[in-house]
């Protein structure tokens, strides 16, 4: 599913997020969202999320 949309995002749902010091070689971290940080509705690097844990990346891909 889209990660750049936050309706599709709730949390407790497990995504797939690109860290800040993981931009440039695109290493994707997973968790469940514990936070929203993005507040608009769209995003074209994917909406900010915390993961459980304190992980704060963008969502790449959404897992379920």
């Amino acid at each position: 599913m889209d990660g750049t949309k936050r309706v599709n995002i709730k949390s407790g749902s497990k995504v797939s997020i690109v860290l800040k010091a993981d931009q440039q070689s695109g290493y994707l971290t997973h968790g469940v969202v514990t936070r929203i940080l993005t507040k608009s509705p769209t995003h074209p690097h994917g909406i900010k999320v915390m993961l459980q844990g304190g992980a704060v990346g963008r969502v790449k891909e959404i897992i379920g």
